[in-house]
């Protein structure tokens, strides 16, 4: 038998590579950037066409490359960041495989434009498919000009995986944030098919964190800082009550490099415990600086991975970092009398202050009325009586021959057949008959027994199919608001807006664009109260986001989801019987009655025989 083992080409070799390092536009982008950081670059130019399918240039000012050097950067393992194996644990670079460059020219088409400071003139490369075309001098501006063209234009399959260009676009914008927050002494722009979507100046990293997110969360920011032996702390965290549904704006940098931790994520959760609503995650972008020497970075191809020599002392010093300064800036506030001159004329001194006296009458009864408290007989009160009166009506028994006549006229309460035992029962429901308690169940007597309905999981199933009738149809009503709102976004949201735009507008939702990340709300669903229609909006998109990172569920069925969480009735809120009726009228002519949006049940029904063993 011959020998089958064989070395793999070059060029079959980079594209095995290139499926780890450039999974998407969005890994390009960030191997790019990166690769102008570490040159010096203090200007960084992002330019994108068609989500970076087409086109995806970065421009700096950094040091360049000579020609050599240009030439040497598209082979496999070439970089300048280390020399032996030991510098793989003092890395203080973003890269250091030197593979980035070689996978992308093995799945792209490539132009490099590169100069020197101290040379005349510049080094012009081009190379597809790993396949170097022409290698020239150029004239060109000093630092470094990289251009890739039409992503995974030779592997035809890799390019159908892509999404769409809005969904690309938003992976671009997350690497570009987390790259640009790590450096704010930077300049960064971003340009999106012509239009400019970042425009960062050099600042502070606050600032950087404003222009990134919006001016409202100038408010929202509280700093961290903490010096130890171990690690160096600092950064900012979130208010408690401006903490959202999804995890958004949460990073950690670990030497400025940004990494994702379970663990560490745990301690900052734990520090908020008890100061936030369940499900809900805070802003924090912490940076840890740490001695190289006691991490271990070479992990994943990613680089967003890392290993901690003491990893458990790491987490005690972010939680209690982020602790102290949760108490610190008065998310807990405290009444200081003594620090406060003016709540001294309120506060009576000792010498002022008496115990208080009570005089207790043992003689008393609460069962005797006031005439007849000395004969030692009972007798109920007038008021007592007409009180008795009214809970007696209340749970008067109905007999079946009413409850018959009842059900007359009121096909659409048929119970689903798995719950009820004979087929010719029917869930017969008069106004009259249907009583709200604690503002958030509907109880009513059936023949079998009485049924209990959740407001609102029934009103969240109700909403539901409604949405998806609009979505199917393109034909969702809306009501205009007397006053438009102004919501202004994240660039991420904004293009997750601009996805989803026809889809949210077949809702009843009539928004447009208004400058820059931002979005004018005109009308919302006809069966949305208005005057939230901003927050309205803000929450759907959150709850969008959930979904889709935890569900994964199809786009139109998850905003349907979504809008009928946030505009259904809640609990708390009371209903006259006129709507009470309403509510069960919509609820059974739904297709599933049973089953809430959350896949719980909507309601339950409970029997005599088991009424009868309660009390049994």
């Amino acid at each position: 038998m011959s020998d089958i083992i064989q070395l793999l080409p070059d060029s079959v070799a980079n594209q095995i590579a290139a499926g780890e390092v450039v999974q998407r536009p969005a890994s390009a982008v960030k191997e790019l950037i990166e690769n102008a950081i570490d040159a010096g670059a203090g200007t960084i130019k992002l330019i994108v066409k068609e989500a970076g399918k087409n086109l995806i240039q970065i421009i700096d000012d950094g040091c360049g490359m000579s020609e050599t050097d240009a030439r040497m950067s598209f082979e496999r393992h070439a970089t300048s960041k280390i020399r032996k194996a030991e510098d793989l644990f003092a890395i203080r670079t973003m890269g250091f495989r030197g593979e980035a460059l070689a996978s992308i020219a093995a799945v792209a088409q490539v132009e490099l434009k590169t100069r020197r400071h101290e040379d005349e003139v510049g080094t012009s490369i081009v190379i597809e498919g790993s396949e170097i075309k022409t290698q020239e001098a150029c004239s060109t501006a000093a630092g470094t000009s990289f251009s890739m063209k039409n992503l995974f234009f030779n592997i035809p399959a890799r390019r159908n995986f892509l999404k769409s260009n809005a969904s690309e676009m938003r992976h671009i914008i997350d690497e570009f944030q987390r790259v640009s927050l790590a450096n704010p002494g930077l300049f960064f722009s971003l340009h999106h098919d012509g239009q400019e979507i970042f425009h960062l100046p050099k600042g502070t990293l606050k600032q950087r964190i404003v222009h990134l997110f919006g001016n409202s969360f100038k408010e929202r920011l509280v700093p961290v800082e903490e010096q130890t032996d171990i690690i160096n702390l600092k950064g900012f965290i979130g208010k408690p009550e401006y903490a959202k549904k999804t995890r958004g704006e949460q990073f950690f940098f670990v030497n400025n490099r940004f990494i994702k931790d379970p663990y560490l994520n745990h301690a900052v959760m734990n520090a908020y415990q008890e100061l936030m609503a369940t499900e809900s995650f805070p802003l924090y972008v912490l940076f840890i600086d740490i001695d190289p020497s006691h991490i271990d970075i070479n992990v994943h191809p990613t680089k967003t991975e890392i290993k901690f020599e003491n990893e458990k002392i790491i987490y005690a010093i972010i939680r209690s970092a982020v602790k102290r300064s949760l108490g610190q800036y008065n998310i807990t506030p405290t009444i200081d009398f003594e620090a406060n001159p003016l709540m001294k004329d309120f506060v009576p001194s000792a010498a002022h202050m008496k115990m208080p006296s009570v005089t207790v009458n043992t003689e008393f009864n609460p069962f005797k009325t006031d005439a007849h408290r000395s004969s030692g007989s009972y007798q109920q009160p007038q008021q007592s009586k007409i009180n008795l009166g009214n809970w007696e009506q209340l749970y008067k028994v109905v007999k079946d021959d009413e409850l018959n006549q009842a059900s007359l006229g009121h096909p659409l309460f048929e119970m689903p057949k798995d719950i009820v035992e004979a087929s010719e029962e029917k869930v017969s429901i008069k106004e009259s008959q249907v009583f709200q308690i604690h503002n958030r169940y509907l109880i009513s007597p059936i023949k079998s027994g009485f049924i209990v309905i959740d407001q609102q999981a029934a009103h969240e199933r109700i909403l539901y199919e409604r949405y998806q009738d609009s979505l199917e149809h393109h034909k969702g009503s809306s009501q205009q608001s007397l006053f438009p709102q102004t919501l202004e976004l994240s660039a991420s949201d904004f293009e997750l807006v601009k996805e989803l735009s026809e889809d949210i507008k077949a809702l009843g939702f009539d928004i447009r664009e208004f400058g820059r990340n931002t979005i004018i709300v005109d009308g919302v669903p006809a069966d949305v109260s208005s005057g939230n229609e901003a927050q309205l909006l803000d929450s759907l998109l959150e709850n969008f986001k959930n979904n889709a990172a935890i569900l994964k569920l199809d786009k139109r069925d998850n905003l349907a989801r979504s809008l009928a969480k946030n505009a259904a009735l809640k609990a708390g809120i009371a209903l006259n019987k006129e709507e009470m009726g309403l509510l069960i009228d919509e609820l059974f002519a739904c297709q599933m009655p049973k089953v809430s949006v959350s896949g719980k049940p909507t309601f339950i029904t409970i029997g005599l025989d088991e009424l009868l063993k309660r009390f049994s």
